[in-house]
């Protein structure tokens, strides 16, 4: 089991064999210009019972590398034009649409940023999350209709079997996000991606759908999570491992204890700063990181952090720095910290 700074909640990971391995993934948008870059080499894995945090500012890349794991990036405008996306040692990059179909939603489904957009308008709620395991179960539509009123009760819409027949603006921001969990959880995925999954909602909502999304993991064996937020603090009491992305780029991937007691990268070091504690505000202001996150058509040649970071050397400019594996299995892309990288 990972180091965690509070692992109460967290079930223990088999650090065996990857469920999901991301290699070198490259993710382009078609601009007046040309293509511009929004992912860039990305590669990471995700172990059996996992809870994996991607973080970073909006533009970051956090968003695309998800929706590009679903296979639903737009062509065009975009397209995945290099990489590896393998689940169960399946190349998913290299599955046919009817393939991709039954693993969305059956193997890997996903929680998306606004379950307004998400859901469709013109059907009730019932007919979507009844439609969602026909799909991919061969059940009758009387079992299918009695499980879809148990996962709603599940998540906590109250009266479940009457507001089947409602339509999604029938129903409160935080209710909408409910749905999309059931939606998710429903077909019990081995993967669920959540993209910013408390966006816009109360601070006890929040905590809420996060206890469900953890609670609903422990019940289905080796489930993983890859959970997209800005929320620092859900990342520190939720997730085994973090990964830190800038620019289209992952700079910094380790333990939550890792990242959280000893980060080495800059911008890490400077979202920390950034959260709000007795230290970091000072003359009555909270510390922000300077600047704004670069275009994607305007991405520095070098470190793609070096217009913000404070510590930036001449090299930062130039030469793009690889990703370092520390003695620890800690990685980092900085220049600055070359010394401790396990030659």
């Amino acid at each position: 089991m990972v180091e965690t700074l509070n692992s109460k909640n967290k079930i223990p990971i088999n650090q065996q064999q990857p469920v999901l391995q991301v290699r070198d993934l490259v993710v382009e948008f078609k601009l007046e210009m040309g293509y511009a870059r929004a992912v860039s080499g990305v590669s990471f894995d995700l172990f059996p019972g996992e809870i994996l945090g991607i973080v970073g500012e909006s533009g970051s890349g956090k968003s695309v590398t998800a929706l590009s794991i679903m296979r639903l990036i737009p062509e065009p405008p975009g397209k995945i034009s290099n990489g590896s996306i393998r689940f169960e040692n399946k190349e998913v990059l290299e599955l046919s649409y009817p393939e991709m179909r039954d693993i969305r939603g059956n193997n890997i489904a996903m929680i998306f940023q606004e379950p307004m957009t998400a859901l469709n308008p013109v059907f009730t709620i019932g007919m979507q999350v009844r439609e969602t395991i026909l799909t991919h179960e061969k059940i009758s539509k009387k079992e299918a209709q009695g499980r879809a009123i148990k996962m709603l009760e599940k998540v906590g819409i109250p009266d479940a079997s009457a507001r089947m027949k409602d339509y999604p603006h029938q129903f409160s921001g935080g209710q909408r996000q409910r749905i999309m969990i059931a939606l998710a959880l429903v077909c019990k995925p081995q993967i669920l991606i959540a993209d910013e999954p408390t966006t816009a909602l109360d601070v006890t909502t929040q905590a809420q759908i996060l206890e469900l999304m953890l609670e609903q993991q422990t019940q289905i064996e080796n489930s993983s999570i890859i959970l997209i937020t800005h929320d620092l603090a859900v990342v520190a009491e939720t997730c085994h491992r973090v990964a830190v992305m800038y620019g289209g780029k992952i700079q910094e991937i380790g333990t939550v204890n890792q990242i959280f007691s000893a980060p080495k990268h800059p911008y890490t070091r400077g979202l920390l700063a950034s959260l709000p504690s007795s230290t970091s505000i000072k003359d009555g202001k909270l510390y922000a990181i300077p600047g704004n996150v670069p275009s994607i058509s305007d991405m520095p040649a070098g470190c793609k952090f070096c217009t913000r970071c404070e510590e930036v050397i001449d090299r930062c400019h130039q030469e793009e720095p690889p990703l370092h594996v520390l003695n620890n299995g800690h990685k980092v892309r900085c220049h600055l910290i070359e010394g401790e990288a396990d030659e």
